[in-house]
Order: C-alpha cells, then structure tokens, then sequence
C-alpha cells in the first residue's frame, strides 16, 4: 500500500525516528499506517504439565515518507540508483540467480510452465518482437515456477483448477506482477510495462470482489522475485550483479504503474 502512495522515495519513518536523527516531519503531513504481525509460541505450565500456546502480537504505527520530512540525509545513489548498463545481459544474470531453476525449453511455440514435469517451455527468441518480450515472458513463467511444492508450495499454482479459476486467476496476477518486477530489476521495463498492464486488466475484471487481492499478489510475488534472485534462500551467496537494493524501488515504480495502466 505504500508502493501506491506516489512517491518516489521507497523509504518511510516514524515522527519518532525522524526527530531521532535530528530531521522532522513537515507541518501539515499526512501519515500511513503499517501494521506488524508476528505468530508464536509460548510454554505455560497447566499443572503438571508444560504445553505450547499459540501468541500473537499485533502492533501499528503510523509512517513517512522520506519527502515529507526535513533535515533527512538519504544518498541519492539510494534514491535513484542507476540502471543495468546492458539489459539483457542482465536479464540473463538474474535467471542465472535462480537455484534450481527449472529447464528452460524451446519445443513449442507458446510459453507455459508445467508444474508436474517442472520445466519452462518457451517459443524461440526470433519469434518475438524483441528481446524484451521474450525476456518479460520468460520471467511470468520462472514466476509460476517458483509456486512448485519444492519451493515456495504457492497455493494459488499447486491448488489451481480449471482456466479463469479464482486459484487460476490469482497466480496468473502474481506471475505477472514478478514479471514486471523482474523487469524492472534488468532494465527493461520501459519496454513491457504496457503489455504486463493489459495483461492484469482481463485478470483484475474478474476479481473485482476481492479487495486483498492486489495485496496479497504483491506479496507473493516480491517473494517469488526474492527466490529467484536468491535474496532468500540464505546463505546461497550468487556472483551475478543482480542489485537487491534496487528492489523496492523497482517495485515502488512497477506497482504504481501496473495500477495506473490496470485502472
């Protein structure tokens, strides 16, 4: 939700850590919830005996954005950090990221992943209008294989039922949205940034009733985009220049504009 916000910083802070730093939130800002979840367990004695008690603590604050605060010293590389020099070299390093990625094959000329075999067909790279295109595609696909039950287990691919199902649906938005983030990360989104918000439309129309849909799509496939690029599988430590920072704001720039484009 603070990806929509419209800024471009993707930084947020309290009142509180703002004063702490010696800046301070302009006068007449308006601030944004977030809310932290944390699941547990906790042994109490029940007579004799020690039993497991599920906890759950809850807590909400409410944040700004490093535009609406004074006297904050934010680098401007982390602002705006620079784009990949050669996109589709870099394209090719973020797949090389992916620990046991699945085969990528190029047998037919349609794209799909096949969850029971656990491999990527794609159409040759000729066949595209540009190497963009293949490369955004491929990345919806790598996307859907991150749900496999080996990996991620994403409910929304091992649960999927027939074409236009909700499962279906859900999955074909989240493969999307890692899609247009992974883009983002190699460059390249400027180049598909409208065919991934034509793509969520007929999606999104027939989900309109869930009003945590884009939530939980986006979630899911910041996860999918961390599993790929190796951010998550700690401490798998990958060679390729694949720059993690650039991540929120990739992210912050893709969501802004798929909802704009989607709307």
């Amino acid at each position: 939700m603070l990806s929509c916000a419209g800024y471009a910083s993707p930084y947020w802070l309290t009142y509180n850590q703002a004063s702490k730093v010696g800046a301070h939130v302009r006068k007449g800002e308006k601030g944004l919830p977030v809310v932290f979840w944390k699941f547990g367990t906790h042994e109490v004695q029940d007579g004799d005996d020690t039993v497991s008690k599920s906890s759950v603590v809850c807590r909400y604050y409410t944040v700004f954005n490093a535009e609406q605060v004074e006297g904050l010293a934010v680098p401007t590389d982390m602002l705006h950090p620079s784009l990949p020099d050669n996109p589709i070299a870099e394209c090719e390093d973020l797949i090389s990221c992916y620990i046991g990625c699945p085969e990528i094959r190029h047998r037919e000329n349609r794209a799909w992943y096949s969850p029971a075999l656990d491999f990527v067909n794609m159409p040759k790279r000729e066949i595209f209008i540009n190497p963009e295109s293949y490369y955004s595609t491929l990345f919806h696909e790598l996307t859907h294989s991150t749900g496999h039950s080996k990996r991620l287990d994403r409910v929304t691919l091992t649960e999927a039922g027939r074409f236009g199902d909700s499962n279906y649906s859900k999955e074909e938005l989240v493969a999307e949205m890692g899609a247009a983030y992974m883009c983002g990360l190699a460059g390249i989104e400027n180049r598909t940034i409208e065919e991934s918000a034509s793509y969520l439309q007929g999606w999104l129309s027939r989900l309109r009733n869930d009003s945590k849909l884009l939530i939980s799509a986006a979630s899911q496939a910041q996860k999918a985009v961390d599993y790929v690029t190796g951010k998550s599988l700690r401490p798998v430590q990958t060679s390729s220049g694949v720059n993690h920072a650039m991540l929120s704001t990739v992210r912050t720039n893709a969501q802004k504009t798929l909802l704009r484009e989607a709307s």
